[in-house]
This record gives C-alpha cells, structure tokens and sequence, in this order.
C-alpha cells in the first residue's frame, strides 16, 4: 500500500474529482477517506470481508479496489453504481442500498465462515445514523453472545442524512465527550467488546487500531469518531445539505441555479394540516427533507411536538402513527417509496388490522421515483393495495392530492395512503370530489377501447386518445382510477354496454399490479383486456420514458395498438 497518509491524499483528489464533476454521496464518503485506506492497509480485501451499511461511504473502497478510473475519468464515470455491488467487483460481498443492515449481513458471514473453518476477518461499518434501525440493533443484540471473530466499526460522525434523533444518540455523545470512558456505553450494555478512537482522520492510529483487533477471537467494537464531509469546509459546515447532490466547484462549493423550482404539494398540505389541527403530528424516518421539512424548517413544529422525526426507523414511526389515531390525534407519515418496505408487517398489523385511520405518504413510486436498483419501489401498489381496510390513492394532479390529503386526514373510518408524484402537474380548478365513495373518473368518454391510466400515467393516456381521434375519428374512453386498492365495478359493468377492449398501463410492476385486478374481474366475460406494467426485475440506471416505451407505454405504440383494436 505503501505510505497511508499520502495513499489518503490522492484517493481524496479522486473522490472530488468524481462527486464535484457528476454528483453522489458527498459527505458520507469524505468522512471515510482515510479509514478506508487503513482497513485495507491492514486487512486483506477480498478474503477478509468488508460489509459497508448502506454504502454511503463506499467510494474510497471503490477506488482502492480496481475501479479508480470511474473516478477520475469522467468517460468511466457510469462504469460503477453508487452503493457496493458484487456484480462490480469480489471485493463487494453484497449489493447494497438500504440502512442498519450491515451487521446482520456480517454475522451471515461469519456463521457461513465458522462452518468452512476458515479464518477471515469479517469486518461491518456502520454509520450513527444506520444504528437507529431495529435491524441493527437486533444484530447487535445477538452478537452479544457470538463468541467468533467479527469487528463491528461504528463510524460516528453525529449525523444522519440530517440531524440523529433518540436516546441512543445520548449514549454515543457521552461516550464522545470522555474518550470512551462513559459509563452509559450501549455497546458494552450487548455485551460486546469496545474501543474508541477519537480522531478518524489519522490514519496512523487508525492503523495501530485495525491491528490490534485483526484476526480477533470475538465481537468487537470500535467506536470511531469521524467528521461527515472532511476536508470541504462547506461540506463540514452543512452536513445535512452536503449529505448528497449535484455537481458543484469545489473550491467553494458553489453550484449551478436549478431550472426548476421545487414541488411544494406535499409540504403546503403537511403545513396546512399543521397548522389548522393542534392535534395533528406529520412523522417522519430520518428523511425530512422529502418532505419539505429543511433545515430553518421543522425546528418550529418539532419545538411543539407536531414535526417528529423518529431517525431511521421506519416500523416505529408507522406504530406510533396507529397510536396516536387510537388516542384521539391526527398522524402523517411519509418517507419515500422504497423505504415503506420496511414497514410491511406495522402497516398489516398495527395500523390496518386495527382499522386506525393513519395517513402514509409514499413519496415517488414507480417508475419516475429512483432508479437505482437499491432504491426502486416499483411495487408499491401491490404492497398497499393489497392490505385490508387500507385504502391506497393515486392523484394525478395537484388538486387532486389535496383533495385526497384532506379526505384522508379528516376521516375517520381507515387508513389511507397516497401515491405522490416529484412533480405535480395543475389542473387549474379545485377537486370536489367525496372521496368517500370509492369511484374512477372517466376523463374522456368514447367508444370501443378504454385505457385506465394510473397515476403519472394520465396524460399519456389522454395524448393517445386525442391522436387516435385525429387519424382515425373515433374517441376512446380515458380513465382514471384515482384508487388502486379497489375496482370500481359499477363501471367496469358499465363498459360492456359499448367498450370491446380495456387497456391499463401503470407505471409499476405489471404482475400482481392495478390491471391485473380489472383483467380478472373481466375473466368470465366477453372483454378483452390487455395489461401493460413494468417486467418483474430489478431494474437499474434507467430512464424512465424508456423503460416505460420498453413495455409497450409511449404514445405512439399504444396509437397503433388502439387501431388494431378498433
């Protein structure tokens, strides 16, 4: 490896080059640089295994091992994924995307290591922010009593994507602010062994720590304490806006204005309610930003106890929303879309068994949400709609988000989710619809061929009709759904007095999804339904106007396949 302290520096100029030029995860990975060099000084990558949570801060191992041209070269730039990927290179155990499962991926391989009778070090990083996750501290709790090798590093940068939140972090501050000493250590409380390095940036004693735990014979911690965006002063100063973004010049951290302002839908509902209803709580999982909820923000509504912010535990947040309904408040809760799977069982059972009227906001699904393999949610309608009692909307506009949004949170009879979109388009006038009866809206009444259209998916429904009257003279009906835990089957029933063909196109999995319910509803009858969804995969690096004409969703193949039905 040769000298660790100059190793840092260049591996440094290469993070920069990559984050300032096309983007990523800023903070996370400047806070990693030099451990990163002294883990693989010391241990010996891929036979001893290194297991990054989230993969945040998986950058520097990145460059370290065999994939450096992807950040200095801005040709190579799309040669590697943002998170670990096993796919890239042996020295990634896993793909790796979502929080506080580092630890229990670890414990898989050392069990799997102890039945080889081999010897490798199996060494888990995980962030302070990742340890709020039930997973993490499940795993922690049974590593308690495995007795083998396997070195648990805490990097500590008292920071989350924004500000930590529990009594954990109390924990973790006393033990910074006494080297180590405090008697209230969370770690030693699992029964795990502990040590604790102050200073994550001097790769010398991060070497002399490595070393003296390599090849150890039990659980270790080690508790080290790093600053999140070392190295760019602005960076260090706003770790929360420095977490992740766009290019920007490093020299002083400037970037280029957005063209577009950003949708405030979401955020000008959760405010209202919040400030209308002193009985309401929005709760959030680490990720207030999504919600509208910055820095200068949420402080005045997390002051009174309206904004909470419960860290990285998304099954709390979706129990306490149940509770809070069950005593007589009004509870919100939203965070993206691939996060809610975490939620599964509290949706199920907490809240929907127990029929508590919580509202869940799922930010960007589908197809126009995220596009990493690790971070898709292109099944969201089958997880929701799916679940008794929960009712699961799908807006297509502003309006009818808010409309939505004030059914929801003003009822009381169910929970209810809702779909959101990055940007909603605006109709112009204001959605009066009762949404407590369960309807679709036909946006286009003709003849022959219907196509239900859900969500985002409207106005390409709403193109092709108007093109096929321009061809062919002929008007199709256009539907939207607004619901997709349901069917409307007054007017499916309607359809067959003088429709022939239905088509669906949603903007998520097609197997299990929206339109794989109205073609078994039609099972037994004389309608032809033709279903079109996204392919069961994992996609990744997509763009989502492609992905979509991939499956037969674009304007001008859904034309031709009108005409043929006609």
């Amino acid at each position: 490896m040769g000298n660790t302290k100059e190793n840092g520096k260049e591996k440094g100029v290469a993070l920069i080059n990559k984050i300032s030029k096309a983007g990523g995860h800023n903070g996370p990975n400047l806070g990693m640089v030099e451990m990163t060099v002294a883990l693989h000084y010391v241990f010996h990558s891929p036979v001893d295994k290194f297991v990054f949570d989230v993969s945040h801060q998986c950058y520097p191992h990145k460059i370290l091992t065999g994939r450096k041209d992807a950040y200095t070269n801005p040709a190579h730039f799309a040669d590697v994924t943002g998170y670990t990927n096993s796919l890239e290179s042996e020295h990634d155990p896993f793909i790796v995307g979502h929080t506080s499962t580092s630890v229990s991926l670890a414990l898989g391989l050392a069990k799997a290591r102890d039945l080889k009778q081999s010897k490798e070090n199996i060494v888990a990083i995980i962030g302070d922010g990742s340890l709020s996750g039930g997973e993490a501290l499940e795993a922690l709790d049974y590593a308690g009593e495995y007795d083998k090798n396997l070195i648990i590093i805490a990097n500590d940068n008292d920071q989350s994507i924004a500000e930590n939140h529990g009594g954990l972090y109390k924990s973790l501050k006393a033990l910074r602010e006494s080297n180590g000493q405090a008697e209230n250590n969370i770690f030693k409380s699992f029964g795990l062994d502990y040590r604790y390095l102050e200073d994550g940036h001097d790769t010398a004693k991060l070497v002399e720590l490595f070393e003296s735990v390599k090849d150890i014979d039990h659980p270790v911690v080690l508790h080290i304490h790093t600053i999140k965006g070392k190295g760019l002063p602005y960076a260090e100063a706003n770790r929360e806006l420095w977490h992740a973004g766009g290019p920007f010049h490093p020299e002083d951290g400037s970037r280029e204005p957005e063209n577009v302002a950003p949708d405030t839908t979401v955020f000008d509902s959760l405010k209202n309610l919040l400030d209308t209803n002193d009985k309401a709580v929005v709760l959030n999982a680490g990720t207030p930003m999504g919600l509208g909820f910055v820095q200068g923000v949420r402080e005045e509504y997390a002051k009174s106890g309206r904004f909470v912010d419960v860290g990285i535990a998304e099954e709390n947040a979706v129990a306490m929303s149940s509770g809070i309904e069950k005593n007589g408040g009004t509870a919100v809760f939203g965070t993206f879309a691939p996060f809610f799977q975490r939620t599964y069982d509290q949706l199920s059972h907490d809240v929907a068994l127990n029929n508590s009227p919580s509202t869940m906001l799922v930010l960007i699904p589908g197809v126009y949400g995220m596009n990493s393999n690790t971070h898709i949610a292109l099944c969201d309608i089958q997880m929701f709609a799916h679940i008794p009692n929960f009712v699961y909307f799908a807006p297509t506009t502003r309006e009818e988000f808010e409309q939505m949004f004030r059914y929801a949170t003003t009822q009381k009879n169910h929970p209810t989710g809702i779909r959101t979109l990055p940007a909603f388009p605006v109709a112009g006038e204001a959605d009066t619809t009762d949404y407590s009866v369960l309807t679709n809206k036909v946006e286009r009444k003709g003849q022959s061929v219907a196509i239900f259209a859900v969500g985002p998916l409207l106005k390409m429904a709403l193109d092709v009709a108007e093109e096929v009257e321009k061809k062919t003279g002929k008007k199709i009906t256009v539907i939207n759904p607004r619901f997709v835990s349901g069917l409307d089957e007054q007017l499916l029933h309607k359809l067959m007095e003088d429709h022939k063909t239905i088509i669906t196109i949603e903007d998520g999995e097609l197997w299990g999804g929206y339109g794989q319910t109205i073609a078994s509803f039609y099972g037994d009858k004389e309608m032809k339904v033709i279903n079109h969804g996204i392919s069961k995969k994992f996609h990744t690096d997509f763009a989502a106007e492609e992905l979509l004409a991939e499956h037969g969703m674009s304007v001008t193949k859904l034309v031709e396949e009108v005409e043929n039905h006609l």
